[in-house]
């Protein structure tokens, strides 16, 4: 059944890629077992030329309105996209709350596009606890898939963990230039973009000051983009770079998401066992050691089976 369902995912089947998400985010062991044995099909496989690309910021900076303005770009290319909204969360219900999808935008009919809004729950970071399952499933599907994180702070940076690149939104004359380059945030972006464009002098100030600063950061060759996706200027400019990214880096993707996959079990084993369970693998540099004397392709479940089993579990 997993070889099957995994299978029509990467056919690219809608109503497979959405049971799979389903399965992933059900409350039920029986849907979890089984979408994990569909993830382990699929881990190792993307589509050819496919990207993966996180969007982040600070709230209310535009990047809603930035994701509907890339998907657009996107499909005008021909290419076919994922994207996973991770929302705030119902206090109540606990599932998504903003429904991502409606303000990216409405796109009936358009077998070439798939939107899943995820809830954040009580998770730090900007993504919901299935988020990197889902990437990889979404990654399997579509030649573009977009992941945008619910409103974050300098701290908090996940996404860049989920995806090839990563772009950083921020508002101009917001003091959130000041805060990206505090902490956290100036770490991840492969991209930079200055939102609301379309507020001229100001915007143009944000982006002179990011690009002073980023040979400071360490980061000299990030590029800061000035955007307004409202009018649609710059938003085929953004393609264009990360098109450029993902062909310069194209060697070191496949070792990069092996690098992430293997990350992520370790996070997997940490929240199940916790420090006992780090401890008896000799501490995280214990249990990195061990994945990575595993072989490249090694599938997930593989890899927390063999740390579960060294860790006596």
């Amino acid at each position: 059944m997993s070889a099957t369902l995994a299978a029509e995912v990467r056919a690219g089947s809608r109503s497979a890629l959405a049971r799979l998400l389903n399965q992933l985010e059900s409350s039920r062991p029986d849907d979890r077992a089984a979408a994990s044995a569909v993830i382990d099909e699929l881990a190792i496989y993307l589509r050819p030329g496919g990207l993966l690309v996180g969007l982040t910021g600070p709230p209310g900076v535009g990047k809603s309105t930035l994701a509907g303005a890339l998907v657009a770009s996107w499909r005008q290319r021909a290419l076919s996209v994922g994207v996973i909204a991770v929302d705030p969360s119902s206090r109540r219900s606990g599932g998504a709350l903003l429904g991502d999808r409606a303000r990216i935008g409405p796109r009936g009919g358009d077998d070439g596009l798939f939107v899943r809004s995820m809830a954040a729950r009580d998770r730090l970071g900007g993504l919901a606890p299935a988020t990197f399952e889902a990437v990889i499933a979404m990654g399997a599907a579509a030649d573009r898939v977009l992941v945008e994180t619910v409103g974050v702070g300098q701290s908090e940076t996940d996404v860049s963990e989920a995806v090839d690149l990563t772009v950083v939104v921020i508002q101009p004359a917001s003091g959130d230039t000041l805060q990206f380059i505090k902490a956290g945030l100036m770490e991840v972006p492969d991209v930079v973009v200055v939102g609301k464009a379309d507020l001229g002098a100001a915007a143009r100030r944000t982006a002179r000051e990011l690009r002073a600063v980023m040979p400071a950061l360490g980061r000299p060759d990030t590029p800061v983009l000035e955007v307004s996706a409202l009018a649609g200027d710059g938003v085929g400019a953004l393609c264009d770079v990360l098109e450029e990214l993902r062909e310069a880096g194209a060697p070191e993707l496949g070792p990069r998401r092996d690098r992430r996959l293997r990350e992520q079990v370790l996070r997997t084993f940490r929240d199940r066992y916790g420090s006992r369970g780090l401890d008896a693998l000799g501490g995280a540099a214990g249990a990195r050691a061990r994945l990575d004397a595993l072989p490249p392709g090694t599938p997930p479940s593989a890899l927390l089976a063999a740390l579960t089993r060294a860790a006596g579990h």
